[in-house]
């Protein structure tokens, strides 16, 4: 992890558990390219770390995450290459999130929006802070969601609700995400971070290889497809970004995006 990843996301290991944090409450966590690697080298090491049975993920200030920062939009479309790299390691963190073996508590507070929202759903386990909200901008701005969403949010939702959630952009609650199945546990905002822990470190307790075993078996099953699928949203998306219309719908969007 480069220094600059360094500081935009945090990595803390206590009584094994990884703590995960996003670092850039100036923007609400929005995710850039630094970010974004940062994440995924962050999860590497806890994945590969033997004192690490457990991740949690969690962000700095008054959000989760409120998805790719749109004031950066125009560095992530600078070169064909550069939007390539930055949509893959978007989809290897997805994998190592739902693929890798160690269980993820992820502690939402605030917004969850967009990449944000899709690494609550990569994530085994969801503590959301009341009055949390949730949405994906994507396709308002003319691309799809990435993170193989397109595999999990209809297992876990149904498929007209997927869609809707997916085609209309439209914000949800954190009781309407607990009802859809998206959040293991709501509590008070002030409990979120601790609850979060808390349940980090009874997964850590747990046997680890059977803790392994439980969500490679139910993941790989519940995810046949889920490989592919990274690969078909990171075409699609990439194209996406680079047609005019999104580049226009994007431009318009980031002078508003606080």
């Amino acid at each position: 992890m480069s220094s600059e990843e360094a500081k935009i996301v945090l990595y803390d290991v206590a009584d094994a558990v990884a703590t995960i944090t996003l670092n850039r409450p100036h923007r609400l966590n929005a995710m850039t390219d630094a970010l974004v690697d940062g994440v995924g080298a962050a999860l590497e090491r806890a994945l590969a770390a033997p004192e690490v049975r457990a991740i949690l993920m969690k962000g700095a200030g008054r959000a989760f995450c409120a998805g790719d920062d749109l004031k950066e939009f125009e560095g992530q479309i600078r070169s064909p290459e550069g939007t390539h790299r930055y949509l893959s390691r978007i989809q290897e963190t997805a994998r190592l999130m739902v693929l890798g073996e160690k269980p993820i508590v992820a502690a939402a507070h605030g917004w969850a929006a967009g990449g944000g929202l899709e690494w609550l759903i990569n994530a085994d386990f969801v503590v959301m802070a009341e009055g949390t909200r949730c949405f994906f901008p994507e396709v308002a701005l003319g691309f799809i969601v990435t993170g193989g969403i397109t595999a999990l949010l209809p297992r876990i939702v149904g498929l007209s609700r997927a869609k809707a959630l997916i085609m209309l952009s439209e914000t949800f609650t954190a009781e309407e995400a607990e009802a859809m199945g998206l959040v293991w546990r709501l509590v008070p905002e002030a409990q979120v971070f601790d609850e979060a822990l808390a349940l980090a470190k009874r997964l850590a307790a747990l046997p680890a290889k059977a803790v392994a075993d439980v969500k490679r078996v139910m993941n790989r099953a519940a995810t046949i497809g889920f490989e592919a699928t990274l690969e078909i949203e990171r075409d699609v998306v990439y194209q996406g970004f680079l047609d005019p219309e999104t580049i226009e719908r994007v431009r318009r969007a980031a002078p508003n995006k606080k």
